[in-house]
């Protein structure tokens, strides 16, 4: 199969950006795709670190210096999401002309952004456009994959649905399992890192800390240290913390993630992934978050993290992370999460995808659940009676 890929006009497709959580998804996307001998051209900017048979630059970085800097590093991406605004237009037009010379018949349109890209879609309506990381609201394609069950589930009532759709599909965030070691032995503090941010659950992280006498290390955009206070969006924080601003480096973010006793998850809306949550797994560090949105699939209570819904509840997690075991948390992210797993997920979704050239739904292939097993997920099984989670192996 051949894939053009398209990412979005304020970034890189470098590990400078690895804050910007859809830029990585290309980026990881892109190595997917290729390394299971796909073509894949990736339409970026002029950096670009995704494995790939081409990549195009269709917004030069001067371009882009028009519009955005480098605050991104402190504050959030100044991006807006409207297809009118030059710099949507000015990538959108460059990238239809650049597909337009190496696209062939059956080839596959890959769109991170939206309705912003629909542009694209409508100058090859005879080629399928997909929508292939969806955790946005301003879908429009008819091949869309989301990010979580919870996240299609919310999309389908906002867009005034009951159905569900064939061709549709539900495929979680994927990583490179090497970006985020293991980490075995815990040092004593709790982690926030994402957006500062109120509706992330700031007056959440704020209270726990308090309550727990937990000492609280944060790394994200949007933060200002005044005084013995961390200014935020919409809150204050007053607890005994560290500020370390944004990281970009994949090791030391790694690092601070693996080392620490948990990392504090409380978003307060429905979250349609929240990535953070599955690079803490890696690490072997559990979670805590709230009890709704991608957190009810991915959060094995008590086993992986635990799921809350008032501080005494979270008082509580705290009091008991040592009742969970880092390398069963790892093991788990590994087989659910990892760029070795999820590719399978896309290659068996493309597929099916293949069959609408020829008889679609009433065709005889099944390589979804008979070879790449689509729809299971591996989970720990207990195998001894303890009140612990220290010993499992893993199933279906």
């Amino acid at each position: 199969m051949k894939f053009h890929v398209i990412s979005l006009p304020h970034t890189q497709t470098t590990e400078d950006f690895v804050h910007c959580a859809y830029t990585t998804k290309v980026v990881r996307f892109c190595d997917m795709m290729h390394d299971l001998g796909h073509e894949v051209f990736i339409y970026s900017s002029d950096q670009n670190s995704a494995r790939c048979t081409e990549h195009i630059s269709v917004i030069s970085q001067d371009f882009q210096s028009q519009f955005f800097d480098d605050r991104h590093r402190k504050t959030f991406f100044p991006i807006e999401w409207d297809s009118r605004l030059p710099y949507w237009q000015h990538m959108n037009d460059n990238a239809v002309l650049e597909i337009g010379k190496r696209i062939l018949d059956k080839d596959i349109i890959c769109l991170i952004g939206g309705v912003c890209q629909k542009p694209i879609a409508d100058c090859f309506n005879n080629h399928f456009s997909v929508e292939f990381g969806v955790g946005y609201e301003g879908t429009f394609s008819d091949f869309r994959i989301f990010e979580s069950y919870a996240w299609m589930h919310f999309i389908y009532g906002k867009q005034n649905t009951d159905n569900g759709r064939y061709f549709d599909s539900v495929i979680p965030n994927y990583y490179h399992s090497s970006d985020f070691p293991l980490v075995q032995e815990k040092k004593d503090y709790l982690l926030y890192i994402g957006r500062l941010t109120q509706r992330k659950g700031l007056n959440v992280v704020n209270e726990l800390c308090k309550k727990t006498n937990k000492k609280l290390v944060l790394v994200g955009q949007g933060g200002e240290v005044v005084g013995n206070k961390l200014v935020a969006d919409h809150c204050e924080l007053d607890c005994d913390f560290e500020y370390l601003g944004v990281i970009t480096d994949r090791k030391e973010k790694a690092k601070v993630i693996g080392e620490a006793q948990a990392v504090l998850v409380p978003t307060q809306y429905i979250g349609p992934f929240e990535g953070v949550h599955i690079e803490a797994a890696f690490c072997g560090t559990p979670v805590i978050t709230t009890d709704w949105g991608v957190f009810t699939e991915s959060v094995i209570q008590g086993v992986t993290g635990f799921r809350t819904r008032t501080l005494g509840e979270a008082v509580w997690a705290v009091e008991n992370l040592h009742t969970l075991n880092p390398q069963t948390i790892s093991m788990y992210a590994f087989a659910n999460y990892s760029t070795n797993r999820v590719a399978l997920l896309y290659e068996a979704y493309f597929e099916q995808m293949m069959t609408l050239y020829e008889s679609g739904w009433y065709s005889d292939w099944s390589n979804g659940i008979d070879k790449n097993q689509r729809y299971t997920r591996f989970y720990p099984v207990r195998s001894n009676r303890s009140e612990t989670a220290q010993d499992y192996s893993f199933g279906y």
